[in-house]
């Protein structure tokens, strides 16, 4: 269904009652200390040893301004791409800033529900943003047809958030046109295995930009590091927006180490354990009539459905297990929850939660 979206006038980022402006770690800040966390879909037991050793490493140089030019060679050797396709960005959050600020747009479309930083950087840079919104009884999966022909702009994300669908590659591409920017946010796909449907490294679609983040399965949310992936004219407009040095030199460093062939067979074999896990997970949400979740799930989170999901969140969290709500994403309501993936014994003793938190609220 296409709709279009409030006006920017409305106050605090909220448009049609959602908060776009929330994000999963708002659930385990502020006295939530003690808390299992579901609701922030960062790998667990991440930085790996490795990694923060090469972090600390780098602290010998800070004296000197960052040199980002090895991790950008890196990062392009890892998508088969030459550096001036590639931009290193304080995390996907700077990169949706830069596209609404530095690039002409007239009609930018997001398709809802995923992630609310791009309409919000939208909004926020002055334009008129558009809503495609998914719905349930499709799936949540995208038509490319219900996508207006003169949206020079459209966002999604693959595998999306917080639906956790992983949309064909070949739909994704039917949307490239000369004249459109093709945004397409790839920060969790790389937990999927084989990055099935990825578009990261195609030079033949007209308009691409990936966005790709390594906060996820790295364990680097602190550190802000990320990277856009799109045609030379577009990466030289997005640098020109970007102020000096925006990338420090850990971050720098991360990158270039989470490039190495080491580093992506050990996120491979990650994302297979994610798999694994989430089948678990999916499995023990089964045994609830109360409960429906969105299959197949691609990503290391599952969205579910749940009737009075704002009571039952709120029961979790007496039971030592944070949530993250669903109402702040455009197409969802407060019986949607998100849940991170996590290992079989978390799985367990969540599931264990869930059934007395949905006796509580009286299912």
């Amino acid at each position: 269904m296409y709709t279009h979206a409030e006006h920017p006038e409305e106050p605090e980022q909220r448009f049609g009652g959602h908060d776009l402006r929330h994000h999963g770690d708002a659930e385990v800040r502020d006295g939530a200390a003690g808390l299992v966390d579901l609701a922030v879909n960062v790998r667990t037991g991440t930085p790996p040893s490795w990694l923060r050793e090469c972090i600390t490493g780098s602290l010998a140089s800070l004296a000197a301004y960052p040199d980002g030019r090895a991790a950008r060679a890196a990062v392009a050797r890892r998508h088969g791409l030459p550096e001036e396709r590639v931009l290193l960005t304080a995390g996907a959050a700077e990169a949706f800033v830069l596209l609404a600020r530095a690039l002409p747009v007239r009609r930018p479309l997001v398709v809802h529900p995923q992630f609310t930083e791009p309409e919000a950087a939208l909004r926020d840079a002055g334009h008129d943003v558009e809503r495609l919104v998914l719905r349930e009884r499709d799936g949540f999966r995208l038509d490319p047809k219900a996508v207006p022909d003169d949206a020079d702009m459209v966002v999604v994300g693959n595998p999306t958030n917080p639906t956790s669908v992983l949309h064909a590659a070949e739909d994704l591409a039917l949307l490239a046109r000369p004249g459109r920017l093709l945004v397409v946010d790839e920060a969790f796909m790389d937990a999927v295995p084989g990055e099935s449907e990825a578009l990261a490294g195609r030079t033949d679609l007209p308009g691409l930009v990936v966005l790709r983040s390594l906060t996820k399965t790295w364990g680097l949310a602190g550190l802000r590091i990320g990277y856009v992936l799109a045609e030379p004219e577009t990466i030289a407009s997005l640098e020109r927006a970007q102020p000096l040095w925006p990338v420090s030199t850990p971050a720098l460093a991360a990158a270039q180490a989470c490039m190495g062939r080491a580093a992506l067979a050990e996120a491979e074999a990650a994302a297979c354990r994610i798999a694994a896990d989430r089948a678990h997970l999916l499995a023990g949400l089964a045994e609830f009539e109360e409960v429906r979740a969105v299959e197949p799930a691609a990503g290391p989170f599952v969205l579910v459905r749940v009737r009075r999901g704002a009571q039952v969140r709120d029961r979790l969290r007496l039971l030592g297990f944070a949530a993250r709500r669903g109402d702040t994403f455009p197409g969802l309501d407060d019986d949607w929850l998100r849940l991170a993936v996590r290992d079989r014994v978390t799985t367990n003793r969540f599931l264990q939660a869930l059934d007395q938190a949905l006796s509580m609220v009286g299912h």
